[in-house]
């Protein structure tokens, strides 16, 4: 673990801290990019008006839920389209 206040002994030590920083900054950028494109296939138009129709295909047993989630969907796709 690198520390805020760490006294370095030997410039090997340095090398190795900055080694161990890169990787971890690689790791968190990778992580970040998944999650971005995990974002982008969540909100695609494709999957929002898939998870509409399957939305209404399981709330046709309680008819209050079917508008309900029926006017969320396309509103999130109103406020989709929009920033574009």
């Amino acid at each position: 673990m690198i520390t805020k206040n760490k006294k370095y002994q030997s410039f090997e030590e340095i090398e190795t801290d900055l080694k161990i920083l890169k990787l971890k900054k690689q790791i968190d950028g990778l992580y970040l990019k998944n999650n971005v494109s995990d974002l982008k296939d969540n909100l695609s138009v494709k999957n929002i008006v898939s998870s509409t129709f399957t939305n209404i295909g399981f709330s046709f047993l309680n008819p209050r839920t079917r508008w309900i989630n029926l006017v969320m969907n396309y509103a999130i796709y109103f406020l989709l389209r929009r920033k574009r």
